[in-house]
Protein backbone atom coordinates (compact mmCIF):
# COMPACT_ATOMS: atom_id res chain seq x y z
CA UNK A 1 0.00 0.00 0.00
CA UNK A 2 1.53 3.13 -1.44
CA UNK A 3 1.00 7.01 -1.83
CA UNK A 4 2.14 8.81 -5.16
CA UNK A 5 6.08 8.46 -4.58
CA UNK A 6 6.24 12.25 -5.39
CA UNK A 7 4.09 13.06 -2.13
CA UNK A 8 5.98 10.81 -0.06
CA UNK A 9 9.27 11.82 -0.84
CA UNK A 10 11.04 9.88 -3.69
CA UNK A 11 11.57 13.56 -5.57
CA UNK A 12 14.55 13.32 -8.02
CA UNK A 13 16.54 10.14 -8.58
CA UNK A 14 17.63 7.56 -6.03
CA UNK A 15 19.17 6.29 -4.18
CA UNK A 16 16.85 7.19 -1.21
CA UNK A 17 17.17 7.09 2.24
CA UNK A 18 14.79 5.26 4.46
CA UNK A 19 12.93 5.31 7.93
CA UNK A 20 11.57 1.55 8.50
CA UNK A 21 9.26 1.30 11.33
CA UNK A 22 7.57 -1.80 12.78
CA UNK A 23 3.75 -1.41 13.59
CA UNK A 24 2.48 -2.73 16.49
CA UNK A 25 4.77 -1.08 19.70
CA UNK A 26 6.33 1.39 17.63
CA UNK A 27 3.77 3.49 15.42
CA UNK A 28 0.57 2.05 18.03
CA UNK A 29 0.43 0.63 21.22
CA UNK A 30 0.41 -3.20 20.97
CA UNK A 31 -2.63 -3.91 22.14
CA UNK A 32 -2.79 -7.19 20.36
CA UNK A 33 -4.05 -7.85 16.55
CA UNK A 34 -5.00 -4.23 16.75
CA UNK A 35 -6.55 -4.16 12.89
CA UNK A 36 -9.35 -1.41 13.65
CA UNK A 37 -9.42 2.34 13.95
CA UNK A 38 -10.99 1.93 17.27
CA UNK A 39 -8.15 -0.33 18.65
CA UNK A 40 -5.01 2.32 17.89
CA UNK A 41 -3.68 4.26 20.16
CA UNK A 42 -0.35 6.30 18.59
CA UNK A 43 2.74 5.59 20.38
CA UNK A 44 3.80 8.78 22.00
CA UNK A 45 5.97 10.58 19.61
CA UNK A 46 5.54 8.61 16.55
CA UNK A 47 3.97 11.50 14.41
CA UNK A 48 6.73 13.79 15.66
CA UNK A 49 9.92 11.54 14.35
CA UNK A 50 8.15 10.94 11.14
CA UNK A 51 7.67 14.19 9.81
CA UNK A 52 11.39 14.94 11.49
CA UNK A 53 12.32 11.99 9.45
CA UNK A 54 10.29 13.38 6.11
CA UNK A 55 12.04 16.75 6.78
CA UNK A 56 15.35 15.44 6.59
CA UNK A 57 14.45 13.67 3.03
CA UNK A 58 13.90 10.10 4.59
CA UNK A 59 10.94 8.35 2.84
CA UNK A 60 8.61 6.55 5.55
CA UNK A 61 8.27 2.21 4.91
CA UNK A 62 6.25 0.43 7.58
CA UNK A 63 7.32 -3.11 7.77
CA UNK A 64 4.82 -5.59 9.99
CA UNK A 65 4.59 -8.90 11.12
CA UNK A 66 0.51 -9.59 11.25
CA UNK A 67 0.13 -12.96 12.40
CA UNK A 68 -3.66 -12.03 13.05
CA UNK A 69 -4.12 -12.71 9.32
CA UNK A 70 -2.50 -16.26 9.53
CA UNK A 71 -4.56 -17.31 12.99
CA UNK A 72 -7.70 -15.73 11.75
CA UNK A 73 -8.53 -13.15 13.97
CA UNK A 74 -9.09 -10.46 10.85
CA UNK A 75 -8.52 -11.18 7.14
CA UNK A 76 -5.90 -8.89 4.51
CA UNK A 77 -9.39 -7.14 3.09
CA UNK A 78 -9.77 -5.51 7.00
CA UNK A 79 -6.13 -5.10 7.28
CA UNK A 80 -5.13 -3.35 4.01
CA UNK A 81 -8.79 -1.18 5.08
CA UNK A 82 -6.86 -0.48 8.65
CA UNK A 83 -3.53 0.40 6.76
CA UNK A 84 -5.21 2.54 4.24
CA UNK A 85 -6.74 4.55 7.43
CA UNK A 86 -3.11 4.28 9.06
CA UNK A 87 -1.93 6.09 5.85
CA UNK A 88 -4.61 8.64 6.07
CA UNK A 89 -3.79 9.40 9.49
CA UNK A 90 -0.15 9.64 8.85
CA UNK A 91 -0.68 11.88 5.65
CA UNK A 92 -3.16 14.18 7.62
CA UNK A 93 0.32 14.78 10.40
CA UNK A 94 2.13 16.08 7.76
CA UNK A 95 4.40 12.33 7.49
CA UNK A 96 3.09 10.66 4.55
CA UNK A 97 4.03 6.96 4.50
CA UNK A 98 5.79 5.57 1.07
CA UNK A 99 4.59 1.98 1.77
CA UNK A 100 3.41 -0.52 4.08
CA UNK A 101 5.18 -3.93 3.82
CA UNK A 102 3.29 -6.95 5.53
CA UNK A 103 3.66 -10.26 6.18
CA UNK A 104 0.55 -12.41 6.52
CA UNK A 105 2.27 -15.84 7.38
CA UNK A 106 3.08 -17.77 10.85
CA UNK A 107 5.18 -20.98 10.75
CA UNK A 108 3.28 -22.57 13.54
CA UNK A 109 0.17 -20.83 13.93
CA UNK A 110 -1.15 -19.97 10.20
CA UNK A 111 -3.81 -21.72 8.85
CA UNK A 112 -4.11 -23.31 5.28
CA UNK A 113 -1.53 -21.91 3.19
CA UNK A 114 -0.63 -18.85 5.47
CA UNK A 115 1.02 -21.51 7.38
CA UNK A 116 4.22 -21.19 6.29
CA UNK A 117 7.75 -20.72 6.95
CA UNK A 118 8.55 -17.60 4.11
CA UNK A 119 11.26 -14.98 3.82
CA UNK A 120 9.24 -12.15 4.71
CA UNK A 121 8.30 -12.82 8.13
CA UNK A 122 10.93 -11.08 10.28
CA UNK A 123 13.46 -12.10 11.75
CA UNK A 124 14.01 -12.59 7.78
CA UNK A 125 14.79 -9.80 5.65
CA UNK A 126 12.23 -10.43 3.04
CA UNK A 127 9.80 -6.96 3.23
CA UNK A 128 13.17 -5.02 3.78
CA UNK A 129 14.48 -5.77 0.82
CA UNK A 130 11.77 -5.96 -1.47
CA UNK A 131 11.32 -2.04 -0.61
CA UNK A 132 14.92 -1.50 -1.06
CA UNK A 133 14.44 -3.14 -4.60
CA UNK A 134 11.06 -1.21 -5.34
CA UNK A 135 12.18 1.98 -4.46
CA UNK A 136 16.15 2.46 -4.67
CA UNK A 137 16.59 2.93 -0.79
CA UNK A 138 19.95 2.95 0.20
CA UNK A 139 20.09 0.70 3.21
CA UNK A 140 23.66 1.53 4.74
CA UNK A 141 21.77 5.22 4.83
CA UNK A 142 18.74 3.98 6.30
CA UNK A 143 17.17 3.45 10.39
CA UNK A 144 15.00 0.75 11.07
CA UNK A 145 12.84 1.54 14.69
CA UNK A 146 11.43 -1.66 15.87
CA UNK A 147 10.30 -3.13 19.10
CA UNK A 148 11.84 -6.53 19.14
CA UNK A 149 15.07 -8.61 18.24
CA UNK A 150 13.33 -9.82 15.59
CA UNK A 151 13.02 -6.63 13.92
CA UNK A 152 16.45 -5.35 14.56
CA UNK A 153 18.09 -9.23 13.40
CA UNK A 154 15.68 -8.37 9.81
CA UNK A 155 17.52 -4.66 9.64
CA UNK A 156 21.42 -6.40 10.05
CA UNK A 157 20.16 -8.66 7.54
CA UNK A 158 19.22 -6.61 5.02
CA UNK A 159 22.20 -4.08 5.59
CA UNK A 160 20.24 -1.34 7.18
CA UNK A 161 22.80 1.02 9.01
CA UNK A 162 21.05 1.57 12.13
CA UNK A 163 18.58 0.39 14.82
CA UNK A 164 16.85 1.47 17.27
CA UNK A 165 14.74 -0.90 19.72
CA UNK A 166 11.71 1.05 21.21
CA UNK A 167 12.19 0.80 25.10
CA UNK A 168 8.19 0.60 26.10
CA UNK A 169 9.00 2.05 29.52
CA UNK A 170 10.53 5.14 27.67
CA UNK A 171 9.07 5.43 23.87
CA UNK A 172 9.62 9.23 23.91
CA UNK A 173 13.21 8.59 24.78
CA UNK A 174 14.29 6.63 21.71
CA UNK A 175 12.22 7.79 19.29
CA UNK A 176 14.00 11.30 20.50
CA UNK A 177 17.34 9.48 20.00
CA UNK A 178 16.17 8.10 16.42
CA UNK A 179 15.20 11.44 15.50
CA UNK A 180 19.07 12.92 16.72
CA UNK A 181 20.23 10.02 13.99
CA UNK A 182 18.35 11.21 10.93
CA UNK A 183 19.14 14.50 11.69
CA UNK A 184 23.08 13.90 12.01
CA UNK A 185 23.19 11.90 9.09
CA UNK A 186 21.02 14.63 6.70
CA UNK A 187 23.87 16.78 8.01
CA UNK A 188 26.63 15.02 6.74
Amino acid sequence: MSVTPEAAGLVGPGPYRALFLDRDGVINVDHGYVHTPEQTEWMPGIFDLARAARAAGYVLVVVTNQAGIARGYYDEEQFRSYTLWMHARFEAEGAPLLATYYCPHHPEAGRGELKAACDCRKPRPGMLLAAARRFDIYMAGSLLLGDSETDLQAAQAAGVGCTFELDPTRPQATMHAAMQWLLDQSST
